[in-house]
């Protein structure tokens, strides 16, 4: 009987809560039916009537106490007095006439009611008095938070009239949550003003404003063109390191990807569904480390597949391999790598890229169907049908190679940049040096929109102009520090940031933990890829990993050894041993080589109708392009920058330039696609150039 009562008691029926206070219906129920009972408890007993108008002051100093110590409202505490000394005296009256008279029992009634009526009328005025308190406090901190922001506005128009010649009126001030810094909405003046002039004059800003090194003042586009952003950064989170964050939780290509944060803390994310990226970074700059960033926001990624090419013993990438491997080469149960694939030799990487390309190309025809089901002319990217991201490590370097299988990597490098953009294939690159070497090539300025360059306080070759365009006041000095540069996307525009910090310890436990986020290649990819992706970690194909007796050997063509190739059996192309070279012969051969490298004695490609006939000795000629119908190799990217100069053409001296050959070669070449038509010769003295048929 007990059980059940109890379950009852649990399953249905009002429940008490003995420990909540009193509200107005039961405070006067409670002080009526105290005061009937001790009422009639003393008329039984002979109580001295007395006593309870005693008890009832008490009570009403008690509450006036308390209730001054709570800082309650004059009325409150006078209500509360006063049903205290009610009370006392209607229980005293009450044991000296008889409480069971309807006498008495009407006016507890009445003094009940007038108990719960003032309370309730009380606790809403303390109600409404408790917030005005707290909106009075609002008032105060927004009134001292508003004093603040009017004296940085005022401190800025002073400063930007003062350095820019500009006089601006401050719309908003905006102090970051982070407390690193502000943000200064502004209204430029009439008269045709822009951002840029501000921009221009960031170092000079940030100097005239005492701000710490490591700090900046930078002018960005506002809400219209006559507004201007001036974001000021006070405290220079860039000096210190810190760590990947230890959230592995899953992302997608859509929703962007954390590659590091910006000067007011806040995380920058990348957007590379149709996008390239390049990343920029000498040595020592902290660029491997950004490799790993990335390949650590990719492996999050449920529908991103990651691809990695570097020719240097694969560096970038064995360590997101080997926790999924044991010392035989088996896979881990449990573990994937935290990439797809791997390529540390120049095979490795052909049979990638011509999987990408048949990928891609497969595509294309195979999902016509889907894509018309989305009306979208991109293919739909998802965990079924996954993007794959190529990241190429020096990869900028591999497009300026001038070694024959260099040459041919690089051709399909940019076949996969121009062709597979919709298909789902994008590229992340890297390059040492932020020179014209380097980013001469149209088709990586034009794809790759999302651009890092990591300084590390290196001024050689930091050329920033060149990975910025258009952008102003950005300067090498302001990131002296490793992992912080500059990073510029076209949902953020250039601006200092730095990367965090990924140890091989956290990559391993990155490794495990995004196991079971890595999608699987769709079918149709997978079996346009064939074998070369099927069998990408199988035993023989991984040892190198395992054994470092038969680890790689960085690739021939890196190092300036080209491969065997067919037509002239020339000693300079040759990969076997060579014969003895007595003293006599390295001083005529190092002779040759000075000569030849100062007056260009040796024939240039397509100077003579017929190639020279193969010789086992000295031909120096033999390492430089090959020619053929369409001229030598680079003539292609002569012919492409001349076509992007427009009708205004180009000179060859500035052809010779941009492709790193002499003035004589570049003549030569030029005149000979003149002839073929694919370049129109404009005749104007010193001022003649070669300009595209389509501009001619």
């Amino acid at each position: 009987m007990s059980t059940n009562t109890a379950t009852s008691k649990n399953t249905g029926g009002p429940v008490w809560d003995w420990a909540a206070g009193h509200g107005p219906v039961t405070g006067a129920l409670s002080a009526t039916t105290g005061a009937f009972a001790l009422a009639a408890t003393g008329a039984a007993t002979g109580m001295p009537p007395g006593w309870a108008l005693a008890v009832g002051a008490a009570g009403a100093i008690g509450h006036t106490v308390t209730g001054l110590r709570a800082r309650l409202a004059a009325r409150t505490i006078g209500m509360r007095s006063a049903s205290w000394l009610v009370g006392a005296g209607w229980t005293t009256w009450a044991m000296t006439s008889g409480p069971l008279t309807w006498t008495a029992l009407g006016s507890l009634a009445v003094i009940g009611v007038g108990i719960g009526t003032t309370t309730h009328s009380s606790n809403i005025h303390e109600e409404a008095r408790e917030l005005e308190a707290l909106a009075a406090a609002d008032r105060q901190v927004a009134a001292d938070l508003s004093a603040e922001r009017r004296a940085i506005a005022a401190e800025w128009v002073d400063r930007v009239q003062r350095v820019c010649g500009l006089t601006l009126r401050v719309l908003a001030v905006e102090i970051w949550p982070t407390g690193t810094g502000f943000t200064v909405d502004a209204e430029l003046p009439s008269g045709g003003a822009t951002y840029d002039k501000i921009a221009g004059y960031s170092a000079q800003l940030s100097a005239d404003a005492r701000l710490p090194h490591g700090c900046t003042a930078v002018a960005s586009q506002g809400i219209h063109q006559g507004r201007v952003l001036i974001d000021v950064t006070t405290v220079n989170v860039l000096s210190e390191e810190r760590t990947y964050p230890s959230d592995y939780s899953p992302l997608s290509i859509y929703t962007g990807i954390p590659w590091g944060y910006r000067t007011n803390a806040e995380e920058i994310c990348v957007y590379l569904r149709e996008q390239c990226a390049l990343v920029v970074g000498p040595t020592g700059s902290g660029k491997t480390n950004m490799v790993h960033v990335i390949l650590a926001g990719f492996a999050r990624t449920t529908d991103v597949l990651t691809w990695v090419i570097d020719l240097n013993a694969g560096s970038a990438g064995l360590s997101w391999v080997r926790p999924a491997l044991d010392e035989n080469g088996a896979p881990v149960e449990g573990v994937r790598p935290g990439i797809d694939w791997l390529a540390s030799t120049y095979e490795e990487a052909t049979l990638m890229l011509d999987a990408a390309l048949a990928i891609g190309l497969r595509r294309k025809v195979a999902y016509q169907d889907l894509m018309a089901q989305a009306n979208t002319d991109q293919l739909p990217i998802s965990a079924e049908i996954p993007q794959i991201m190529l990241v190429i490590d020096e990869g900028a370097e591999i497009l300026t190679s001038t070694d024959r299988r260099m040459k041919e990597l690089a051709k399909k490098i940019l076949e996969v940049i121009r062709m597979l953009r919709a298909m789902g294939i994008r590229t992340v690159l890297t390059a040492l040096g932020a020179t014209g070497s380097v980013l001469g090539n149209l088709m990586i300025r034009r794809e790759a929109k999302a651009r890092v360059c990591l300084t590390g306080g290196e001024v050689e070759g930091m050329d920033l102009s060149k990975v910025f365009p258009g952008s102003r006041g950005l300067k090498v000095d302001q990131a002296p520090f490793k992992g912080a540069g500059f990073m510029g996307t076209p949902e953020s525009a250039a601006a200092l940031f730095k990367n965090w910090r990924i140890l091989p310890n956290q990559i391993r436990d990155i490794v495990v933990a995004t196991s079971d986020m890595h999608p699987a290649l769709d079918d149709i990819s997978s079996k346009a890829a064939g074998d070369a992706y099927a069998n990408r970690w199988a035993p023989e194909r991984t040892a190198w990993m395992r054994d470092p007796a038969s680890t790689p050997a960085a690739d021939a063509g890196r190092s300036g050894q080209p491969a065997a190739t067919d037509g002239l059996n020339l000693s300079a192309l040759r990969n076997e041993q060579a014969a003895p070279v007595t003293d006599e012969d390295a001083t005529v051969r190092a002779f040759m080589e000075q000569i030849d490298a100062q007056f260009a004695t040796a024939p240039e490609p397509g100077s003579t109708p017929e190639p020279p006939a193969a010789s086992p000795g000295l031909n120096l000629s033999a390492l430089r392009d090959s020619d053929d119908e369409g001229g030598p190799a680079w003539v292609a990217d002569a012919v492409a920058a001349i076509k992007a100069a427009g009708a205004a053409g180009m000179k060859p001296s500035a052809v010779a330039d941009l492709v790193r050959r002499s003035r004589q070669a570049v003549r030569a070449a030029l005149k000979a696609a003149a002839e073929r038509g694919e370049l129109v010769y404009r005749d104007n003295g010193p001022h003649s150039v070669y300009v595209h048929p389509d501009h001619a």
